[in-house]
């Protein structure tokens, strides 16, 4: 059984062939969602398509972001680092420039064991914004994550259903947590879930945004995010309707990839 979910995880990321945004309850006013850039600086979208900000990655080093690998080719990133140049990013109010992509080794949308993560090289450090922690502990069951995004908007009676560029933050509960982890969009009106006071899940608009588990310290970031799950009921165009299950990679089963590459072990200085 868990051989056949995994695949179903995995085929599940393949159908969703854009990004994320967030999806929120039906019943609480939006505004309630809304946050402010400003307040969570070390995330960041990588491009602008018209008026669409596609693929977002997290700053979780003074040098390195991570993001899915999916996206270098949602974005014109992996073409621009393959020829040689720079690509620009605004990340807490200023402009970097990524200079290396570095695709996990098992990056295969063929592959039932594929791992959809990619750490993105700044070519200066910056001590701002500071990094985000990294979860490390097999400990993300049950726990209550935040995500991010600025992707289309919907609510869960519908789905999504336009894009109007406004940065959104929900809550939900991580549902299962194996090779990767998953989050389930509960309706409010039945009675037997546990849906949150803003929970939420993500739609089209974000690929590669933030999973992050609440601390005593702060956030941690738990999960990068690269798809929803194909159930009977998926259609790209009601994406995001209540019953709907996110996936992320779940980062505390890549720590040493992720140290192997930044060159450092976690926690890396903030």
């Amino acid at each position: 059984m868990d051989a056949i979910r995994s695949l179903l995880l995995v085929f599940a990321a393949l159908s969703v062939l854009s990004s994320h945004g967030i999806i929120i309850r039906h019943d609480v006013g939006p505004s309630r969602y809304e946050v402010s850039p400003s307040d969570y600086p070390a995330v960041f979208y990588l491009e602008q398509q018209g008026n669409r900000r596609v693929c977002v990655a997290t700053v979780i080093h003074r040098r390195w972001a991570i993001t899915a690998a999916h996206c270098a080719r949602e974005t014109t990133l992996g073409d621009t680092i393959e020829n040689g140049r720079k690509f620009a990013v605004r990340v807490g109010n200023r402009t970097r420039l990524i200079d290396l992509l570095v695709v996990h080794p098992l990056y295969d949308e063929a592959s039932a064991t594929d791992v959809d993560l990619a750490l993105l090289r700044f070519s200066e450090e910056a001590d701002n914004p500071g990094p985000i922690p990294l979860q490390t502990e097999s400990t993300e069951l049950d726990r209550v994550v935040s995500i991010i995004g600025w992707g289309f908007f919907g609510l869960g009676t519908r789905g999504r259903q336009y894009d109007n560029g406004v940065f959104r933050l929900a809550q939900n509960r991580i549902s299962m947590a194996e090779r990767r982890l998953q989050i389930v969009f509960d309706d409010p009106r039945d009675r037997s879930t546990d849906a949150l006071a803003l929970e939420g899940v993500p739609s089209l608009g974000d690929s590669g945004g933030p999973a992050f588990i609440h601390t005593d310290t702060g956030f941690r970031l738990a999960g990068v995010l690269v798809g929803e799950i194909e159930g009977q009921k998926f259609s790209e165009e009601t994406q995001g309707k209540y019953g709907s299950i996110a996936v992320y990679e779940r980062l505390s089963e890549h720590i040493s990839w992720i140290e192997a590459v930044i060159g450092a072990k976690v926690p890396f200085d903030s």
